[in-house]
């Protein structure tokens, strides 16, 4: 089966567009599956690889800017819109809402395929960061209780007596706990390990002492 590292979905109701796009990008060294329909793309199975969606506008069964909103919270690529009757309120629209770019027909292929480049680039980064966070939950997920219980204590910058007093255990105990949550959660610093809480969104909620038991 072959396997590429990209690829491109082309949304248009025009099959002379969604042709000519396809020969544009095959020049280009790039692969692209073509729909005529938003309803057709929504349907299709698609390859988990960075992508880019280029959208009509004016599409038969939803409007691209509808279509761009409904998708909003779903794992979809980046958009690059084109429309053959762009307006002002329409591309401010789709810029806000995250579309890479917004070109009207007839566009120069040049801007098209930079818009394209962006988008992927875009989602490759997406792709790389979803990864790293998805890894960093399966390794909190792997300490103990009392070793999360220990994290947030460690990352808020409290001294190890101070934390240890926080959960009513011993100095010692404090530092075997904040050892193995550095080496479960393979932080190299406890910078290292400030940046994975925030990552993973951990909630601080000690009493912030400043020093004594």
């Amino acid at each position: 089966m072959t396997t590429y590292n990209h690829m491109v979905f082309i949304v248009d109701d025009d099959v002379r567009i969604r042709e000519a796009l396809g020969e544009l990008l095959e020049s280009h060294g790039m692969r692209a599956i073509a729909f005529g329909s938003a309803g057709d793309y929504v349907l299709a199975d698609k390859p988990d690889v960075p992508a880019c969606l280029i959208l009509d506008v004016e599409l038969p069964d939803i409007n691209g800017l509808d279509l761009q909103k409904q998708i909003a919270e779903g794992d979809h690529p980046p958009i690059v819109f084109i429309t053959g009757h762009g307006d002002i309120p329409s591309s401010v629209r789709a810029i806000k809402h995250g579309a890479v770019d917004f070109l009207t027909k007839p566009f120069c292929d040049a801007d098209l395929m930079a818009a394209i480049e962006t988008a992927i680039a875009q989602d490759r980064e997406r792709r790389s960061e979803r990864a790293e966070l998805t890894m960093l939950r399966q390794r909190y997920l792997g300490l103990t209780p009392r070793e999360r219980d220990v994290l947030p204590l460690v990352v808020s910058g409290l001294l190890n007596k101070q934390a240890a007093a926080e959960l009513g255990i011993s100095e010692v105990t404090l530092q075997i706990h904040r050892r193995n949550v550095m080496q479960k959660m393979m932080a190299a610093s406890l910078a290292d390990l400030v940046r994975m809480a925030e990552r993973l969104e951990i909630p601080i909620t000690h009493s912030r002492r400043t020093g004594g038991n």
